[in-house]
């Protein structure tokens, strides 16, 4: 078998890229993307070779896989060994969240609660009208936002914070940033229980595509565990990425639809939220919970997508960079 070298690797992915554009830009149903008439060829490019990307980092990742076997059985086993470790940090972090605090696990019931009552009242003046279901439709938006800003924003000081142990002892990088993203999914799920709450209140119809909850849920944790991995790794040769993250995550709660209809935006700004992967992950959200319809197989295309080349991505850079980092921490 003929050793893959970073040059063919390289020039791999630039294939993939430029065949998937090429066959996407041609042959992809008009539905994925909606009307192409309704898009100018610029905004429609940008779209196909944002899918190109997808394509050509997993099947890049799938190559690696194929010829590195050794490593990445290596690397399972290594997992394995210290899947304990992982169980400890996941309830540490947890824990030390409502250390000392008087209502302790409850708050994360009443964080989103409250926020969704202020944000409400706030919204509910302008939107309510356009959007059915008002609170509903807020905290479907919020809870999957949320996480998702939470876990990035906690897996990206993971390796910083942990500098001590990782200085004293050998453990796997990625089992720091994973704990967290992991602890972040467990405060998500009790928060699910004010949804729940709110749903019942507000007397929001029940459709069994609720049962099918669970699939966005794990869409948009692999999707912030590629982005957990590769920001806590950047962090620690890149400090001012923290500040840098956190501006972006308020321009990202603007490019998402969590408190207003994406129907109000003007036709080329519909086509920039669409380039937003956490859209998607609240669109599939919504889709099942508010208006009891399943997203089709190119919506789960699409989130497959965006999770998988992040995760892969992250991954590959912890990988390659891991070994740096008792230099910098």
């Amino acid at each position: 078998m003929h050793p893959l070298t970073k040059k063919k690797l390289a020039g791999f992915t630039i294939f993939m890229f430029a065949a998937s554009f090429v066959l996407l830009f041609v042959f992809l149903p008009s539905h994925v993307v909606e009307p192409r008439m309704q898009y100018s060829i610029w905004f429609f490019s940008v779209k196909i070779a944002f899918l190109s990307i997808v394509i050509a980092a997993v099947c890049s990742f799938a190559l690696i896989i194929v010829f590195r076997w050794g490593f990445v059985k290596s690397q399972l086993a290594t997992f394995n060994k210290f899947k304990h470790l992982l169980r400890l940090l996941v309830k540490r972090d947890f824990s030390a969240r409502y250390r000392k605090s008087v209502l302790g696990v409850l708050w994360s019931l009443l964080n989103p609660l409250l926020t969704m009552l202020i944000m409400t009242m706030v919204f509910s003046f302008i939107f309510a009208r356009n959007i059915p279901n008002f609170p509903v439709y807020l905290l479907s938006g919020q809870l999957i936002f949320m996480f998702f800003s939470e876990s990035t924003n906690r897996a990206m000081a993971s390796i910083i914070e942990n500098a001590p142990i990782i200085k004293k002892v050998y453990i796997p990088k990625y089992i720091f940033p994973l704990a967290r993203v992991l602890s972040s999914l467990v405060n998500l799920f009790f928060s699910l229980c004010a949804f729940t709450l709110v749903f019942i209140v507000t007397r929001a119809p029940f459709h069994l595509s609720l049962l099918l909850i669970p699939i966005p849920i794990i869409y948009t944790f692999i999707f912030a565990l590629g982005v957990g991995l590769l920001l806590s790794s950047l962090s620690v040769f890149f400090r001012d990425l923290t500040y840098l993250y956190g501006v972006s995550i308020t321009l990202l709660t603007y490019l998402t639809p969590i408190f207003y209809p994406i129907d109000i935006l003007p036709g080329w700004v519909q086509n920039i939220v669409g380039l937003n992967p956490i859209y998607h992950f609240v669109d599939y959200f919504r889709c099942l919970a508010l208006y009891g319809t399943v997203p089709d197989l190119w919506s789960n295309i699409v989130c497959i997508g965006f999770a998988a080349a992040s995760l892969s991505t992250g991954l590959y850079v912890v990988m390659k960079q891991q070994d740096k980092y008792i230099l910098y921490i």
